[in-house]
């Protein structure tokens, strides 16, 4: 049997996502949009199955509503009789809180990795975006003889919010830190929540009855292990692998963040990779026509200049530019879009001006409307951000025609 294909998958998918309202009001994190064609679960999601892990569960918790349809609607691909599985994992116990953070939700869950016929089992966030091959890295933490090997980013890359781990010479773990608490000696990095465990250590882990005080997987479990036990810190990036080595990766911790990874797409060399043909980001696509230009009612030209747009989009004699916009978006004539990001089925009524906007889902901009160049009434109506990025929540309702 191969090292994947004896390795079981856990996705959580438990963050409450504040730091993205309003666009986390009627879904998690991990099922926001992103990038014009996917959701933000496909990025691990497409990591497991090009890594060759077919045996995920997916751990959810609050608004999972939306995340369960995208599941079953593009991810039901694996073969049962072949013991492969995506299959979504409520929390197990009458807690009122249901899962306490990662750790608590791995010990909800024992049960499942035990009866596992699995030797290894790959831990990992289900709400950042990067390409990564996890087999590679369980070849690494096979050929080490670890009992735990965490991903983790230099020293340079560390991004506020991450959990630090200081390293000897040998890239052995020494101690783990929280983001708050200043690195121990040795090389600093930080952990980017992918971990891979021998199963029989991880369940060792989990029945020490130990509380679990919610700062995370890796300091949950391991922060007073590294000295006893074998837990090495595995690179992000580096020339293992079979995606091209963009090293991209990001924890989307802010609208700021969130406006900002998606504007890189757009960039002449994308940072990240989304056109590597041996490992596409899948995800579900509803049946529509292509995208297209037509003039408008006025014989205006339809305009689209470096930008992305997604299926049944239709740009009737309106200006896109620098732009991200999803499926069955409809820009009407004379009216622009800059710098902005536009969910499924936004329509931009004739002569509307939109400016630095993220739009969620069936929003209907009223014709000759200018969102994006008055911060003061912006703020009055809408969410904006500390760098002025303006947000009109799903399906809101102008009041006037």
């Amino acid at each position: 049997m191969q090292p994947e294909e004896n390795t079981l998958a856990i996705v959580f998918t438990l963050g409450e996502g504040r730091e993205l309202l309003p666009l986390t009001v009627q879904r998690t994190k991990a099922a926001v949009p992103f990038g014009g064609n996917y959701r933000i679960i496909d990025f691990p999601l497409a990591n497991c199955l090009r890594s060759g892990l077919r045996r995920i569960l997916v751990l959810t918790q609050q608004r999972s509503h939306s995340l369960h349809k995208h599941l079953r609607d593009g991810w039901s691909i694996f073969n049962a009789e072949l013991g492969e599985f995506v299959i979504a994992v409520p929390p197990q116990e009458l807690k009122a809180e249901g899962y306490c953070g990662t750790a608590d939700a791995l010990k909800q869950n024992a049960f499942l990795i035990r009866r596992s016929p699995c030797e290894y089992v790959c831990v990992l966030c289900g709400e950042h975006v990067y390409r990564m091959d996890y087999g590679a890295m369980l070849d690494f933490h096979i050929a080490q003889g670890a009992d735990a090997t965490l991903a983790c980013r230099e020293a340079d890359d560390i991004a506020a919010g991450q959990t630090r781990l200081a390293l000897d010479s040998e890239h052995r773990v020494r101690s783990i830190h929280l983001p708050c608490e200043p690195g121990g000696e040795g090389e600093i990095c930080a952990s980017i929540e992918v971990a891979i465990f021998s199963k029989a250590f991880l369940l060792e882990l989990l029945g020490q009855g130990r509380a679990l005080v919610g700062h995370g997987l890796v300091y949950d479990l391991l922060e007073d292990k590294t000295s006893r036990y074998r837990v090495l810190a595995y690179s992000f990036g580096g020339r293992a692998g079979r995606v091209t080595q963009d090293r991209y990766w990001r924890s989307l911790e802010s609208l700021d963040a969130y406006y900002q990874a998606n504007m890189d797409l757009l960039q002449p060399f994308s940072p990240m990779d989304l056109y590597q043909s041996d490992w596409p980001i899948r995800t579900y696509q509803a049946q529509h026509p292509p995208a297209r230009t037509v003039p408008g009612k006025s014989s205006n030209e339809g305009g689209f200049v470096n930008s992305i747009a997604g299926s049944g989009t239709v740009i009737a004699g309106g200006g896109v530019n620098h732009s991200v916009l999803f499926s069955r978006v409809f820009v009407d004539d004379a009216a622009t879009v800059e710098d902005s990001i536009l969910f499924s089925g936004v329509k931009v009524g004739e002569g509307a001006q939109l400016r630095h906007c993220l739009i969620d889902k069936e929003v209907r901009i009223p014709a000759s409307e200018r969102i994006g160049y008055d911060r003061e009434l912006d703020a009055k109506r809408f969410t904006v951000t500390e760098q002025g990025i303006i947000v009109v929540p799903k399906a809101y309702a102008f009041g006037y025609p």
